[in-house]
């Protein structure tokens, strides 16, 4: 604030009563002014000290502030544009594991921090909370993206659309905006898990169903989740109508799959990120890593808000799952890695032998491992192109936005 500008008094000599009445005036309203302008000071700085006690006293019960988060969509992608044009939020809530009671505060929460991605399946068995959750959030339908993923033993033609409606039904909604093919192996219905190797060496007779699904609104995009390479290759070798617009899969700093990643890139294929931080066991050594804990401190962020910063920035959707609302809100925000640091993290990540978590073939009886055999898949000559001709449809790639 400028300091007040006073005009000069007028100086004059003697004794006169009336100059001394006028000069005894003039000091009391200038008096008069100081004190306003003293009494005004007094306030802010009270004002000021308030202030700063509120903010001590939030860290105090927060912890360290997330700074990140005021860079948080304008550093990195919000979404992605799938194939199709339609615009997948980059960070989403992943219900996988989340136990009945807890999941639909979850999904609450969630939505009143700014999530509009939510990621279930049929198998994790909480569809319903989750519809009802989302239902209570007020929220229009056409502002969430939901996806869902169609289990081993509905694989089968017949067996796909009353699978996707019934999860239609608990979620209460008429469309999904994805459907996944949850893994690449196929049991008969019925059995206890005994594997279809028809439909297992090659999906195609299900992924037309699927696409038919599309055709019929029921979905609005189709994709796989759990494929490797030769797997992926094996299902876009097919004349696809729609080709796979996402493979969610298992990527964290112990598994980053740099691989899978370039290949995904080269052939507009978007990939998510399901167990982002690791496995449960893999949490804390995965926050405790040096290059995600220099990060964090630089940026002043969390070290998971690192992580799933780095998930983003490589370009993949990043499914981090809580249902401890400070964990939930914290991981929506991400912000943009300086480049040397994200790729001392990149190099880091991607300098050890890989870890995967997630692997039932052992529990699932098969003779073979899901992501390290083709099990028996018709994989084409590189020369191919990945493609048999009479493809058509979702040509061009995922793009950022």
């Amino acid at each position: 604030m400028p300091p007040p500008h006073y005009k000069p008094l007028s100086q004059h000599d003697g004794d006169d009563e009336e100059q001394l009445g006028l000069h005894s005036r003039t000091t009391t309203r200038r008096k008069r002014l100081l004190f306003h302008i003293l009494a005004i000071a007094a306030i802010m700085y009270a004002s000021y000290l308030g202030v700063r006690a509120i903010a001590r006293s939030s860290r105090a019960r927060m912890g360290k502030p997330c700074l990140g988060a005021h860079r948080n969509l304008s550093s990195l992608p919000s979404h992605y544009t799938l194939p199709s044009g339609h615009n997948i939020p980059s960070v989403a809530l992943g219900v996988w594991q989340a136990s009945p009671g807890e999941v639909g505060e979850a999904v609450k929460t969630a939505i009143k921090a700014g999530y509009r991605h939510i990621d279930g399946a049929w198998i994790y068995r909480n569809e319903e909370e989750v519809g009802k959750a989302l239902k209570e959030t007020g929220v229009p339908r056409d502002q969430i993206w939901l996806t869902s993923k169609l289990w081993n033993t509905f694989h089968a033609p017949e067996d796909v659309e009353a699978a996707l409606d019934e999860s239609l039904q608990k979620l209460g909604t008429e469309y999904l905006d994805l459907y996944l093919i949850h893994w690449p192996i196929a049991f008969k219905k019925g059995s206890d898990n005994v594997v279809d190797e028809a439909l297992t060496r090659n999906p195609y007779p299900t992924w037309k169903k699927l696409e038919e699904m599309v055709d019929k609104g029921k979905v609005r995009n189709i994709g796989v989740s759990n494929f490797n390479i030769p797997r992926l290759r094996n299902l876009t070798a097919n004349p696809l109508k729609y080709k796979p617009a996402v493979n969610q899969v298992e990527l964290n700093f112990w598994n980053p799959q740099p691989e899978l990643l370039k290949w995904a890139k080269e052939n507009n294929l978007l990939l998510e990120a399901y167990s982002p931080l690791g496995s449960n066991k893999q949490v804390k050594e995965t926050l405790q890593v040096p290059e995600v804990q220099a990060i964090a401190k630089e940026l002043g962020i969390t070290p998971a808000q690192a992580i799933i910063s780095w998930h983003v920035q490589r370009g993949t959707v990043v499914l981090p799952k809580s249902v401890t609302p400070s964990r939930v809100i914290e991981n929506l925000h991400v912000v943009k890695l300086p480049e040397d640091l994200f790729e001392k993290l990149e190099k880091a990540a991607t300098s050890h032998p890989p870890q995967r978590v997630v692997n039932p073939s052992k529990n699932w009886g098969l003779s073979f491992d899901i992501f390290d055999d083709d099990g028996g898949v018709v994989v084409p000559e590189e020369s191919d192109g990945g493609e048999r001709a009479g493809a058509t449809g979702w040509r061009t790639g995922a793009g950022a936005i």
